[in-house]
C-alpha cells in the first residue's frame, strides 16, 4: 500500500499534460496511485486501466475509482494476471496505440528460472528475476512513444549480475529523468523486514538521454527534500559493461572516479575476494562451541565487534571446527586476510565494514570463514601483512562508502560488488596499512584524511 504523501509525489513527477491520457496501473491495490493521480491532473478525457488480481483488493479499488468522473473518463479494472496478458497483448498485436502515462507499485517477489512466468517473460525477450522487474519491463513495452512511467520499486535492479539484462531492456527503450531516493531503508513502508532503499524512478519511453534529476529525502514526509541534476554519464558509466546504475547523494559524491587512487583492480594487486566457504548447517555435526585440541578456529560475523575481533566469544555462534579430512576442504592457511561482513545492520554507518584477521590470535595451521564474511586473500592464501591493513584502512573510508551507496542500496554486500570497485596500489595499501598498525583505534576522520591525503599525493 503506497503512502499518500508518496502516492503525491509519484503522480507530480509527471510532466504537463497535454490531450488524452491513457492511464496505466498494474498491480493497483485499492487504488492510492490512480486516485493521486486523478487528483493532480484531472479527469477529463482519461482513461483508465488497472490490475488487480486479489479480490478483496479490487472491491475497495471499485469504490476508489467511483469517486472519480469527468466527461471522456473512463476506468476498467482488469482482473487478469498482468504478465500473462501483457505478454498476450505484446505478442498478438492487442496493446493497441499504447499508454501514455504509467504509475506503479509493483509487487516484489522472486520469478523462479522454471515458472510459467519466467517462460512468458522470456517470449517477448525479456530475462528478469523478480515480479517488480517483470511489471516495469513489460509496462516499458507497453507505452506509446514518450509515454511515461513512475515506479516505486526496490533499488536492487541498479547493480548485479541477475539484473543486468533488465537495465538493459531498460536503457535500450527508455530515457530515465528522475530517481529519487529515501535515506531510510525503512522509511517509506516503515517495514522493519525492509533489506533494501526503494526507489521512484520516472522513465519516458523513447527520447534521447538527457541529465537526470536526483532527489533524495529522509522519509516520507518530503520536507528535506533536495535536488540536483547530474549528466547522464555520472548515473551510468560508458565503459561499465555492467550497465550499473548510480544514484549521487550530493554533487561532492558524483563522478565515475569518485574513489580516490580507485584505479586498479584486484587482480591488478594481486588479491581476490571470497564469499566465506564454510556453510555451518552442513558441517553440523563438525562444530564445536569452543577451541579445543584439534579443533581448527571459525569466524563469523558476530566476532568482529566494535571494530575489534572477539574470539573466542560466548555466543550462539560456534567458535571451531573439528579438524577432519571432511571440513579442511573449506578453509584457508592460518594468515592476515581483509574481512568483510556481507549483511550491514539496517541504519549501521557504513555499509562496507572491514576488519583485519592476524593469525597472531590464533593457534594452529588453518582458519575457517562462515558464509556471512566476505574474505580477502592471495590465491586462496594469506596476504602480507601491510596490504591486509591498508586495504581495511581503504574499504573503511567515506569516499568508498559513499562510492558503494551510489550503486546498491542493499544490506547485503557482495563478493561481486567488491570485486567491481578499484583500488589503490599496492604500495599505496602498504603506506596505508603501515600507518593503520602505528594508531590504537584511529577515528573516522582520521581515516579519510589519510586516504584523501594518498589522493593528494597522486595529484
Amino acid at each position: 500500500m503506497t503512502p499518500d504523501s508518496v502516492a503525491k509525489f509519484m503522480a507530480g513527477l509527471f510532466s504537463q499534460r497535454t490531450g488524452a491520457i491513457r492511464l496505466l496501473d498494474a498491480g493497483a491495490g485499492i487504488g492510492s496511485l490512480t486516485a493521486a493521480f486523478l487528483h493532480r491532473w484531472g479527469c477529463d478525457d482519461v482513461c483508465a486501466t488497472v490490475y488487480e488480481i486479489d479480490g478483496a483488493l479490487a472491491s475497495y479499488l471499485r469504490e476508489t475509482l467511483l469517486a472519480y468522473g469527468g466527461p471522456g473518463f473512463e476506468a476498467t479494472i482488469v482482473d487478469r494476471d498482468f504478465i500473462q496478458d501483457a505478454v498476450y497483448k505484446i505478442t498478438m498485436g492487442g496493446k493497441g496505440p499504447g499508454f501514455t502515462h504509467a504509475i506503479l507499485n509493483p509487487p516484489y517477489k522472486k520469478i523462479n528460472s522454471d515458472s510459467v512466468h519466467r517462460a512468458l517473460l522470456r517470449v517477448v525477450g525479456l530475462e528478469t528475476v523478480n515480479l517488480y522487474t517483470a511489471f516495469v519491463g513489460l509496462a516499458i513495452e507497453l507505452m506509446a512513444p514518450g509515454g511515461q512511467i513512475v515506479a516505486i520499486i526496490p533499488r536492487s535492479f541498479c547493480n548485479g549480475p541477475y539484473y543486468k539484462p533488465f537495465r538493459e531492456w531498460m536503457l535500450a527503450r527508455t530515457s530515465i529523468e528522475h530517481l529519487h531516493l529515501f535515506h531510510s531503508r525503512t522509511s517509506a513502508f516503515n517495514d522493519d523486514e525492509v533489506l533494501q532503499e526503494n526507489v521512484i524512478i520516472k522513465l519516458v519511453r523513447g527520447p534521447q538521454q538527457a541529465q537526470v534529476t536526483i532527489t533524495t529525502a529522509s522519509d516520507t514526509s518530503f520536507s528535506d527534500l533536495q535536488a540536483y541534476d547530474y549528466p547522464f554519464e555520472e548515473i551510468v558509466y560508458d565503459r561499465d559493461e555492467q550497465r550499473f546504475i548510480h544514484v549521487p547523494l550530493a554533487p561532492s559524491h558524483s563522478g565515475p572516479d569518485g574513489v580516490p587512487l580507485a584505479q586498479r583492480s584486484l587482480a591488478e594487486i594481486g588479491l581476490e575476494v571470497s564469499t566465506g566457504p564454510v556453510v555451518d548447517f552442513r558441517l553440523k555435526e563438525y562444530l564445536r562451541e569452543n577451541p579445543e585440541e584439534g579443533a581448527i578456529p571459525l569466524l563469523y560475523p558476530s566476532h568482529f565487534v566494535n571494530g575489534r575481533l572477539e574470539w573466542p566469544r560466548r555466543s550462539k555462534k560456534p567458535n571451531a571446527l573439528t579438524d577432519h579430512p571432511e571440513t579442511r576442504k573449506w578453509l584457508y592457511p592460518m594468515g592476515f586476510y581483509t574481512i568483510v561482513r556481507r549483511f550491514s545492520s539496517k541504519e549501521e554507518r557504513r555499509r562496507i565494514v572491514a576488519h583485519v584477521v592476524d593469525p597472531a590470535a590464533f593457534n594452529g595451521d588453518a582458519i575457517g570463514f562462515e558464509n556471512h564474511l566476505n574474505v580477502f586473500h592471495s590465491g586462496k592464501q594469506g596476504m602480507d601483512r601491510d596490504v591486509a591493513h591498508g586495504l581495511a584502512v581503504f574499504l573503511n573510508s567515506t569516499a568508498v562508502d559513499n562510492y558503494f551507496r551510489r550503486f546498491s542500496g542493499h544490506t547485503q554486500v557482495n563478493a561481486t560488488d567488491l570485486r567491481l570497485l578499484r583500488y589503490p596500489g599496492r604500495r599505496d595499501l602498504e603506506e596505508l596499512g603501515r600507518w593503520a598498525q602505528g594508531q590504537r583505534r584511529p577515528a573516522q576522520e582520521q581515516v579519510d584524511q589519510q586516504v584523501a591525503k594518498l589522493n593528494d599525493r597522486g595529484k
